[in-house]
């Protein structure tokens, strides 16, 4: 299930985890791939139009927060890629520093490639406006 070339690591190509993600938003087969594996992993609790669950922004009775949408009106573009990787493979907790920290946010470290991580963060990517794109690539330095 890997897909060849959905990411440019750079300074050593194939080893996500030392390297600067790349996304590839304009990739027609990365982002087939990515929205493939977004419904099968992701959108059971992003929604299938990446829309997240309502009151994403107030914890529930749980003390957890709801996913919240990768659309537009999210904060998912707010990150670079590299943030967004690590956060779906390894989750929330260890990008804060807190073991402890409670979420309903699965980590994928075992369950997806890096690959796929980076081909599911593409294919969202590819979904937002053009602005809201060239905001994310000018974060990234690619502007």
């Amino acid at each position: 299930m890997a897909l060849v070339g959905a990411a440019f690591l750079a300074f050593r190509p194939g080893s996500a985890e030392q390297s600067r993600i790349e996304l590839r938003a304009d990739n027609p087969e990365t982002v087939a791939r990515g929205a493939e594996v977004y419904a099968a992993n992701c959108a059971s609790c992003h929604g299938a139009n990446l829309e997240g669950q309502p009151d994403w922004r107030a914890r529930g009775p749980d003390g957890r927060l709801p996913a919240p949408p990768h659309d537009p009106t999210g904060h998912t573009w707010h990150h670079d890629g590299d943030t967004l990787f690590h956060l779906t493979k390894y989750g929330v907790g260890r990008m804060i520093g807190d073991p402890d920290y409670a979420t309903n946010m699965p980590v994928y470290e075992g369950t997806l490639t890096d690959e796929e991580i980076v081909a599911v963060l593409s294919y969202i990517k590819s979904t937002w406006p053009q602005d809201i794109r060239d905001r994310h690539d000018e974060m990234e330095g690619r502007q």
